[in-house]
């Protein structure tokens, strides 16, 4: 897959926050790239690999580690799995498809449930516990990622890579998008504390954990297809069905307004609230995927245009917070319009 490079000063305020940012979190390299009217229109890298003397420089092969933005992969092989009848319905129990020990505990927790962070479950002690209701409130919990990519796997009969590979990997040439469990020199590494819990050191190429890498230009690609509902070149590469299911509104009707919308993993902007990751300025049908490596991809289709940053960072210093930051960069591109 290609896109036509057609550079101009248009975004140049959101190449400086991504710039200003990188300064801000620990990172030793970064990149931004935009795809605006089907032209990659800015596309800029700094600093190297890791900080080591001698460090690779960034550059267009580099391969950034996305963490949660994986999650946006998963929500399509789910939406692939929902679209062919592998999976019924979005609203069907996660007890109708996955043998649990403790049945009582998952009753009226739906693949809705597990794709929109509703589902109310949560580790403990390496323990499935339950927090709220299902459907009743959000919460960010890794389980209803692994419940749901076993769920995939087990009604498809396929890994998450097969998926991905068979749909889009493959018919479009992607080369630079995969899971590693071993180094490389075209993978950034990640600048993190040792002691960070969240850090994952799982291995496998299923698709199913957290050692995905991804190359800014694929990732930029990635919201594209998105951007494009599957239609390049003139062509209906993937099913568009697929494509709309992930990014529209799918979250239960919430009694707290201001929790976050969701697609299939994505986050949708539809109506106004207070604990979205999208900048207030950012139009509906918008929607936006971030991982605690500071990556982000954020697609507005109203203005067709994708947005794509990378870092090599790991959570977040003592100064920086996220949640402003991730919505200054959508406004900010809102803003060169």
């Amino acid at each position: 897959m290609k896109i036509k490079q057609e550079l101009n000063d248009v975004f140049d305020s959101v190449v400086l926050h991504v710039n200003k940012t990188s300064e801000e979190v620990d990172c030793s390299g970064a990149s931004v790239l935009i795809i605006h009217k089907d032209k990659i229109v800015a596309e800029e890298y700094w600093g190297k690999h890791s900080k080591a003397s001698g460090a690779r420089p960034i550059q267009e092969d580099s391969q950034f580690h996305v963490a949660s933005v994986r999650k946006s992969y998963i929500g399509f092989a789910a939406s692939y799995a929902i679209h062919n009848g592998y999976i019924k319905s979005i609203d069907d129990e996660v007890n109708k498809y996955l043998p649990v020990p403790n049945m009582d505990l998952y009753n009226k927790t739906t693949i809705r449930h597990l794709l929109t962070h509703t589902h109310g479950l949560n580790l403990q002690d390496s323990n499935i516990v339950r927090e709220f209701p299902p459907g009743q409130s959000w919460a960010y919990r890794d389980i209803g990622v692994d419940l749901l990519t076993q769920i995939i796997k087990l009604t498809t009969g396929k890994t998450i890579v097969e998926i991905l590979y068979e749909e889009v990997f493959n018919p479009l040439d992607f080369q630079e998008t995969g899971w590693h469990d071993d180094s490389d020199s075209k993978l950034v590494d990640v600048i993190r504390n040792p002691n960070d819990s969240l850090w994952s050191n799982d291995r496998g190429r299923d698709g199913d954990k957290k050692n995905m890498y991804v190359s800014t230009r694929e990732l930029a690609y990635w919201g594209y297809i998105h951007l494009k509902q599957g239609l390049i070149n003139g062509k209906q590469v993937v099913s568009k069905d697929i494509i709309n299911s992930s990014t529209s509104l799918q979250s239960p009707n919430f009694m707290n307004k201001d929790l976050p919308q969701n697609g299939f993993l994505w986050f949708v902007k539809e109506l106004p609230a207070k604990k979205s990751e999208i900048g207030e300025l950012v139009p509906k049908e918008s929607f936006q995927i971030l991982g605690y490596t500071n990556v982000a991809v954020l697609v507005i289709p109203k203005r067709d245009i994708v947005v794509v940053r990378m870092f090599n960072s790991y959570g977040s210093t003592d100064n920086y917070d996220y949640l402003v930051n991730i919505r200054e960069f959508g406004d900010t591109v809102m803003k060169c319009f």
